[in-house]
């Protein structure tokens, strides 16, 4: 038969023995995590380049195109100034000569409307 102090260091020996056992089961878990986050950052990297670059080539088309829209605005813009100028200068133009002569037909009319005589009695 085996002594208590036997015993004791067989049950000792046994849950070493559980416990190495349970830590090498979460190595190995770890270690196949660990190797799937490598295979996963490994694809990403290789997949994160070329979407680097095409996003470097839109960005650098969608500068070239504002560059192009900027110029447009400042020639839209150029062209509104030239056309409030014009409007000012036609109206400017038109409207002193078009009042006089609205003026001067006004009063002639009511020159002509003077003249006339009077009838005093209605037709009936």
């Amino acid at each position: 038969m085996l002594t208590a102090g036997e015993v004791a260091g067989l049950i000792a020996a046994t849950g070493w023995v559980v416990l190495v056992c349970v830590l090498v089961m979460v190595l190995v878990k770890l270690a196949r995590l660990l190797t799937e986050t490598t295979k996963a950052v490994s694809e990403l990297n290789a997949r994160l380049t070329p979407l680097l670059d095409d996003m470097s080539l839109t960005v650098n088309e969608t500068n070239r195109q504002l560059v192009a829209v900027e110029a447009i605005a400042r020639d839209v813009k150029q062209v509104s100034g030239h056309a409030a100028r014009l409007s000012a200068v036609t109206q400017t133009v038109f409207t002193g000569p078009l009042i006089k002569v609205s003026s001067l037909s006004y009063g002639v009319r009511r020159a002509i409307e003077a003249r006339k005589p009077r009838r005093t009695g209605r037709r009936r």
